[in-house]
């Protein structure tokens, strides 16, 4: 599983990664964090160009992983 990681939530989903590999997780559930940057979106990126991306590159959980001030 693949999720696409708000700017503003880069450092909550390392500590989230970490927590999930000293628990094993990892060893059971393939999961990758990308941030915005990885991924080549700007920081104000729109809720619908943040979509549209998650979707063309099969990205689960965008919207748990979403800061709450995108416009459109």
């Amino acid at each position: 599983m693949t999720f696409l990681v708000d700017y503003n939530l880069d450092g909550y989903a390392l500590l989230l990664l970490e927590i999930l590999t000293k628990l094993g997780w990892l060893e059971l559930v393939s999961i990758q964090f990308v941030t915005f940057k990885e991924a080549g979106l700007p920081m104000d990126a729109s809720h619908r160009l943040v979509g549209r991306y998650a979707q063309e590159n099969q990205m689960l959980g965008h919207e748990l992983f979403a800061g709450h001030n995108r416009h459109n």
